[in-house]
């Protein structure tokens, strides 16, 4: 079998979410072929996502059709082979979390996010940008600060298989933050390029509510690969959601998603529900916007809980709202992926040489 024969194989694997099959959309970046060795790499960038996964799962179950038994790997060109030069040079993904508005449960959404990502297997890192309220460690239960290395770079610690790092390991535990925004984009700076991350498929940024100067450094600083959108139900917070996506799209940013937190309540005791901060307002916001609806959180206790003795609610198995904040997870992961995947198919177009016209064009 033959570079040839293997393609023809693959013809037969379609993405589920771009229509069309991988060697069509250009998601073979290479084959490689050793006697009855085969190795192909795809241009899958979204690590342990749901979709990516079934996908190299097809592949590897069309050629074992054949007695095949490939060698995958998983590549983005332009990003995976980018110079360590780059900012964040190993790290695949980076997501950031926002919201329009403080209260709406954004730094639960991101630090579920990110236990979730770690909980399919993905290597993450969670930055906590939100340098005025900086509460990620409480919500992890973390109280380890980073370690110094002798090139005065820090080392993260970790939880749930997470790297963490926030401004709360760096200041007194009442210590206030008052800063101008030239300090604020310093700070973030560093503790973006000065932190050993490591290896990673997605860093969670947390960023502050509003569309201040955190948010203005990140863009401008840092390799997003596309952001998640923070709301709850009321028309008061998705007028403010409002601007965060304005916010991204003015930077060129792609939005992965509105996520709607603290819908409906079911009550514990007489198991009525009630639709506290209204209903269904996320997932009208993302359809009036075109915007991928993530999911929808149920207003919890057990998450308010969770955020207080540091237990994410997305690793609690027999939770309904554990399995809301897990679907969400995988959307996220699925929609970095189209991302990446929606590139590397428009730049496979984009190379392809003109058609031959026929006889009656060329006339």
């Amino acid at each position: 079998m033959n570079e040839a024969d293997v393609r023809d194989r693959l013809r037969a694997v379609e993405d589920p979410e771009l229509g069309d099959d991988i060697v069509s959309l250009g998601l073979i970046n290479d084959i490689e072929i050793d006697g009855d060795d085969v190795a192909v790499d795809l241009a899958l960038g979204a690590p342990y996502s749901p979709t990516e996964t079934a996908i190299a799962g097809e592949v590897r179950n069309v050629l074992a059709g054949d007695g095949i038994e490939p060698e995958l790997s998983a590549s983005i060109p332009n990003r995976d082979d980018a110079g360590e030069e780059t900012v964040l040079p190993n790290v695949k993904n980076v997501i950031a979390v926002a919201s329009g508005k403080g209260g709406v449960g954004k730094s639960t959404v991101a630090v579920n996010l990110a236990a979730g990502l770690s909980r399919l297997g993905a290597r993450v890192g969670l930055f906590d940008a939100d340098v005025y309220g900086p509460n990620v460690p409480r919500m992890v239960d973390a109280d380890e600060p980073p370690m110094a290395t002798e090139d005065e770079t820090l080392v993260p610690p970790e939880k749930y298989g997470v790297k963490l790092m926030s401004m709360a390991f760096l200041l007194g535990e009442d210590d206030p933050v008052i800063w101008r925004g030239p300090m604020v984009h310093k700070v973030i700076t560093q503790l973006t390029e000065d932190v050993e991350w490591g290896h990673l498929d997605y860093l969670v940024v947390d960023l502050p509510p509003g569309t201040g100067d955190t948010q203005l450094t990140m863009l401008q600083t840092m390799p997003v690969t596309g952001a998640v959108i923070v709301t709850t139900p009321q028309d008061v917070a998705l007028d403010d959601a409002r601007k965060g996506l304005q916010m991204f799209a003015r930077h060129d940013t792609v939005v992965l998603g509105i996520a709607e937190n603290m819908a409906t309540f079911v009550c514990p005791d007489c198991g009525g529900e009630h639709d506290i901060f209204g209903s269904g307002g996320g997932e009208r916001f993302a359809a009036a916007h075109d915007m991928p609806f993530l999911g929808s959180i149920p207003l919890d206790p057990a998450v308010r809980e969770g955020g207080d003795e540091g237990a994410p609610t997305v690793l609690d198995e027999e939770s309904g709202t554990g399995e809301a904040l897990r679907e969400l997870t995988a959307s996220v992961a699925n929609n970095t992926g189209i991302v990446h995947r929606r590139a590397t198919s428009e730049s496979a177009e984009s190379r392809e040489p003109p058609s031959e016209p026929d006889e009656l064009e060329g006339r």
